[in-house]
């Protein structure tokens, strides 16, 4: 049996929009268990973690470097195959990033992964966009209008970057959409469509 690897930040755990105590959809709802639900012969290691970076430091809380923990998960088991989602966190205005600085972060995921699998077994994918109005006081202040427009250019940079290095690209955004209600994380629809679009995207890589 395969075993993928779905490494993300919150839309991966399954933050739900709108709920103040970290509650997260159920197993029906988030898109790695749909995913799992749909591969009879693969097992999805969910690996999400809300606030997660691609590779830098959040002052406000520890643990969020998605490249330091990716490096201890990579030497402790194999994978046949690794899903990458992240992004959204480092277009905080505390990080002070721009797509190319985000873009970097991701490329420095990519490269520890590839030291462990084949470029055809990896899947990049650029996160949803940030809604309008998500640095709004009601939302996430820890965004402003910059990291809006700085998420809706992550799609071509990673997409490039994928090209590069030679691995397969999926844009989230292009299947899944931030609700309303927080301008952030998707809602269950959105869940189910990025399952079924990551499900045909490994299909048509072989993984499946």
């Amino acid at each position: 049996m395969n075993k993928i690897l779905a490494f993300g930040d919150s839309n991966t755990w399954g933050f739900k929009p709108g709920t103040k105590n970290m509650e997260r959809y159920s197993d029906n709802e988030r898109w790695p268990k749909i995913l799992q639900n749909m591969c009879t012969n693969s097992h999805i290691v969910e690996e999400g973690l809300c606030g997660r970076t691609t590779a830098y430091e959040d002052k406000n809380v520890n643990g969020r470097n998605g490249l330091k923990t990716l490096r201890h998960i990579l030497q402790k088991e194999t994978y046949d195959a690794i899903i990458l989602m992240l992004g959204t966190n480092d277009c905080k205005t505390e990080l002070a990033l721009n797509e190319k600085d985000i873009c970097n972060g991701a490329k420095q995921c990519i490269d520890e992964i590839l030291k462990h699998i084949s470029c055809s077994s990896v899947l990049l994918m650029s996160p949803i966009l940030l809604k309008e109005d998500v640095f709004k006081p009601d939302k996430d202040p820890e965004f402003n209008q910059t990291s809006v427009e700085i998420c809706k250019k992550l799609k071509n940079e990673y997409k490039k970057l994928a090209k590069e290095e030679k691995i397969s690209f999926l844009a989230a955004s292009d299947f899944a959409y931030a609700s309303d209600i927080d301008c952030e994380h998707m809602d269950a629809q959105g869940h189910k469509n990025l399952a079924y679009a990551v499900y045909t995207k490994l299909c048509q890589m072989g993984v499946m």
